[in-house]
């Protein structure tokens, strides 16, 4: 399988490998495929999940790692004790066509570590494979961090700086990430925002000398191997429940929510994706009046890991609903950079509409759909969740809806406490978490000052 930038679809195809480590296309484009895959959902029924991996991932991967490393590879990421459940992602029923996907089993309890777990051993096998180090460079608005550093701590061929927005993710989400003792692995807090720290990381990869120097690498969404391997649960779900399936998707930045798109796209019956948005509803207005546009700050909400304006995936969607015109698209981003806004026309909303339904959930909503949730099944969600779970409620469906549950509660106990009374644990793993002593630094939302921290440290 080749990929292709999704601003210069002229330009000639990379492969598997290239996309992996390259992230972002030279041009500031996305990669995609330059062919979408068929699934054969018979041939997913029953099976274990890192074979259901298996079979999802080979034809995006091809002939760039071989199907028995690969397999070894699927098989060491999603046994325990990395997950705690067997099935890795299981459906747990909350009433008589509402499910919860647990993606929350991992190390650092939240969903990212699904397709992270794999990413870490993605770079370190191709790094290996030419004699090469490569400097990994994300952003987080809380979830991403921490699963990118346990999915990459201590590997001998990789550095890992992760810039979080200073005071705006939990103390959970934080400590994940501060307290690793690790020399390949850098916390960095910024004066700023997660569009900031997104911003940042976008524009370093936009230099080309210093993405060459430090042989730069990214695991934000932006890394096509991040929504390829999220694709998996939405495929192993539509397989369990044997139906059509709708969706709803607590979205930020688009990825998670996109890879039920390529599922669906590769055969998966998704019968709906329903966005679920906190006040940060860029997403949400975008699909009522088809323009795209900033608002003039980030709101902070209950719901920090989707505080976000800038949904970075949105830009793989828009290729493809544009025909794969990379020209078009090209205009597009330059008038949301420019002026932080765009508009499409009917022909494509009409499209787009037909894929998506979207849904703003305010703060009190999130604190009603958790004590809903807690009423009805006793079950405990966390606040990204109850956005998802808003959406799923308001929803009018026939068949299965799953709600994914993207974070376990502890992660944002003080949510937690406010809409029920209660602070959940953390699990055994986790425990001392809050005791553990923390390492980080804190830097301007600036270029150099980010440029010279990771110079100073990989020297």
């Amino acid at each position: 399988m080749d990929y292709i930038s999704t601003r210069d679809a002229q330009a000639a195809p990379v492969g598997f490998v290239d996309a992996l480590l390259g992230g972002l296309a030279p041009d500031g484009g996305l990669y995609v495929p330059t062919a979408w895959p068929q699934l054969d959902m018979a041939d997913l029924a029953g099976r274990p999940y890192a074979k259901a991996a298996e079979a999802v991932l080979s034809p995006f991967i091809g002939d760039a790692i071989e199907p028995a490393v690969l397999r070894r590879m699927l098989a060491d990421t999603y046994a325990p004790p990395a997950f705690a459940h067997q099935s890795v992602a299981p459906l747990r029923q909350l009433g008589p066509d509402l499910w919860l996907m647990e993606l929350f089993h991992g190390p650092t309890i939240a969903f990212k570590d699904v397709a992270l777990q794999l990413l870490g051993r993605l770079f370190d096998h191709a790094l290996a494979q030419r004699g090469a180090r490569a400097t990994i460079l994300g952003a987080t608005s809380g979830d991403t961090g921490s699963a990118a550093i346990e999915g990459c701590r201590g590997r001998s061929n990789i550095d890992v700086f992760i810039l979080y927005p200073a005071g705006r993710v939990s103390e959970v989400q934080r400590r994940q990430m501060t307290t690793v003792d690790a020399p390949n692995v850098h916390a960095v807090a910024v004066q700023g925002t997660f569009d900031d720290c997104q911003a940042l990381v976008k524009v370093a990869f936009a230099d080309g000398a210093f993405r060459r120097e430090q042989s730069l690498a990214a695991v934000n969404s932006i890394n096509w191997a991040r929504i390829a391997a999220q694709v998996v649960y939405y495929a192993a779900a539509c397989a369990a429940l044997r139906a059509p399936v709708r969706f709803a998707v607590p979205t930020g930045n688009f990825g998670n929510v996109l890879a039920g798109w390529v599922a669906r796209r590769m055969g998966a019956p998704v019968a709906g994706l329903h966005i679920a948005t906190n006040a940060n509803d860029i997403l949400a207005r975008f699909f009522a009046t088809g323009v795209m546009e900033a608002a003039p700050a980030v709101a902070a909400t209950l719901s920090p890991s989707m505080d976000i304006q800038v949904s970075s995936n949105f830009e793989r969607y828009l290729f493809e609903v544009l025909d794969r015109d990379a020209r078009a698209l090209a205009a597009l981003m330059q008038q949301f950079r420019q002026n932080g806004r765009f508009a499409v026309g009917k022909d494509v909303m009409t499209r787009a509409r037909a894929d998506f339904a979207a849904t703003r959930c305010d703060d009190a909503d999130t604190l009603a759909a958790m004590r809903r949730c807690y009423a009805e099944t006793g079950v405990v969600v966390d606040p990204h969740t109850a956005v998802g779970l808003s959406a799923a409620y308001a929803a009018q469906h026939e068949g299965p809806m799953v709600a994914l549950a993207c974070a376990h509660p502890a992660k944002f106990p003080d949510a937690a406490e406010r809409a029920l009374g209660l602070r959940p644990a953390l699990p055994p793993h986790l425990a001392d978490l809050l005791d553990r002593p923390e390492r980080t630094e804190t830097i301007p939302a600036d270029l150099p000052a980010v440029q010279r921290f990771i110079r100073e440290r990989t020297a």
